[in-house]
């Protein structure tokens, strides 16, 4: 008989793209896709059950199909939008981690689950170190948003592993994901016209590029390979870090350089309109910046990203198109007037 793998989150890109991958495995018999609304994309030959996480009939699917891997996707930022929409993707990311926890405890068939978390969790504070490890713990915890939920969910996680040490526990805390098909509140950021900043503060960024996480996310779900664990916390990043200042020129979108009140109420002005999710959560990472390390990713969970954090955001700079300052036209204006000025010093001479 092979694994059975069941993946929350299935409706969201990134969970559609997963099933569709995890079920070209060998050893992978079935796949059961839950998510509570019908997925806008096909899920292969993946069984799609529409089910609430919230809700414990959750404890039923477990069941009827003997589960025995759960890659629990359903932890996300939610985007802009309707008055209360934040709250209802808090329910899922919290509540829904509990009841689905809870149906893991009582299976009996469950041996391997997987989450996915964010470097969020280590908040953005001026008095953070340069770089975050696995153990470090952060100066301020997140007290709203996404960082404090994905926080929040880590800490019921490791509740359920100290009950049942028995279950392999994988909890991939992901840095910014970005790619050609990213859905996240920073794609958003960056895809705006002109991109308001911080006054004074140019923060070093780390992405990882959606097939990276899909590639992951696979490996964290199967057995481990020979010298590896994937049992445990890891970071996941791409090599090297950008600065937002190179992102904004690599875009083509010029900033706005606002002192941090006028950029909280730019923030929630563009958030109150539902352009995008311009959360305190955001800003404090676009003020201070994150970057991790990734050492036990390499050594201990043996992957290794495809793409490095530039390459990562040059892809995602390609399907955003142009900005209104391409890069190329920039590089040709600077080079005239650099030009220009090196007629008028031979002038003067």
């Amino acid at each position: 008989m092979g694994k059975v793998v069941l993946v929350t989150g299935a409706a969201r890109q990134l969970g559609g793209r997963f099933v569709r991958r995890i079920q070209r495995d060998p050893e992978v018999e079935r796949v059961i896709a839950v998510d509570a609304v019908t997925p806008p994309h096909r899920l292969g030959s993946a069984e799609f059950v529409r089910t609430d996480i919230r809700q414990s009939a959750i404890a039923r699917v477990l069941a009827e199909h003997a589960v025995d891997t759960v890659v629990h996707l359903a932890v996300t930022g939610g985007a802009a939008g309707a008055p209360g929409a934040r709250s209802a993707v808090k329910e899922t990311n919290v509540i829904g981690t509990m009841q689905l926890l809870g149906a893991c405890q009582k299976s009996p068939t469950v041996s391997r689950l997987v989450v996915k978390s964010s470097t969020s969790v280590y908040g953005g504070t001026a008095r953070d170190p340069a770089v975050f490890t696995e153990t470090t713990q952060p100066k301020s915890l997140p007290s709203a948003g996404f960082a404090k939920d994905a926080s929040e969910v880590e800490g019921y996680v490791r509740g359920f592993a100290r009950r049942r040490p028995d279950v392999a526990v994988c909890v991939l805390r992901f840095a910014n994901i970005l790619g050609p098909y990213a859905d996240s509140a920073l794609a958003e950021y960056f895809s705006m016209p002109v991109m308001p900043t911080v006054l004074g503060y140019d923060p070093r960024l780390q992405f990882v590029h959606e097939d990276d996480v899909v590639d992951v996310l696979r490996l964290a779900s199967g057995e481990p390979t020979r010298g590896t664990l994937n049992s445990g916390t890891f970071n996941i990043a791409g090599d090297g870090v950008l600065l937002l200042s190179q992102c904004s020129r690599r875009l083509g979108r010029p900033t706005v350089p606002l002192p941090l009140p006028a950029v909280t109420w730019v923030g929630s002005a563009l958030r109150a309109v539902g352009v995008t999710d311009f959360s305190p959560e955001q800003i404090r990472l676009l003020t201070h910046g994150r970057v991790v390390e990734t050492t036990q990713m390499r050594d201990t969970l043996g992957f290794r990203p495809m793409y490095t954090t530039a390459e990562t955001f040059r892809d995602f700079a390609r399907s955003r198109g142009n900005g209104l300052l391409p890069p190329e036209r920039v590089d040709w204006a600077v080079a005239r007037v650099a030009g220009m000025l090196n007629v008028d010093e031979g002038v003067e001479r």
